[in-house]
């Protein structure tokens, strides 16, 4: 099954199960893929899937950020809640530890050994990671390994 089809049957299972919120979070998530595909892209395969949904996340993740500063609790746990509902549909998601092996084998492959080397390890990096990490994050464990 892929992800789109997932999707859409738990989709129609929360409302089945009369829970509107996981319904419209996953209905939110399904329209950013349906606007992917009428913008010229055709029909997306699990990757650009994913790709979207990566996106959906990092979104939501810097909404906290700003609900946090205006003191908006009940839209920050709002916005947690949708991110752990959308979480399900990602590949399994990589500890700091992976990363930083990730990266310290980006380091070693291009011989990079100061911060301008940023870039050829991030080319290496960001494929290895995508969809399974936050780029904010993989961008921080690589500045903190050239800056050594």
């Amino acid at each position: 099954m892929s992800l789109k089809e997932r999707l859409q049957e738990d989709w129609k299972q929360a409302l089945k199960a009369k829970n509107k919120f996981k319904a419209n979070t996953i209905s939110m998530a399904r329209s950013a893929i349906l606007i992917a595909e009428k913008s010229g892209e055709g029909t997306l395969d699990d990757e650009k899937v994913i790709e979207i949904l990566s996106k959906e996340v990092k979104q939501r993740r810097e909404s906290i950020l700003e609900f946090e500063k205006g003191n908006r609790q009940d839209l920050v746990d709002t916005a947690k809640a949708e991110i752990e509902i959308l979480l399900d549909y990602l590949p399994q998601q990589l500890s700091e530890e992976e990363i930083s092996g990730i990266v310290r084998q980006a380091v070693d492959e291009v011989g990079a050994n100061d911060i301008k080397s940023m870039g050829k390890v991030m080319a290496v990096v960001v494929p290895k990671t995508k969809g399974r990490a936050d780029g904010k994050l993989v961008s921080q464990i690589v500045k903190q390994y050239l800056n050594k």
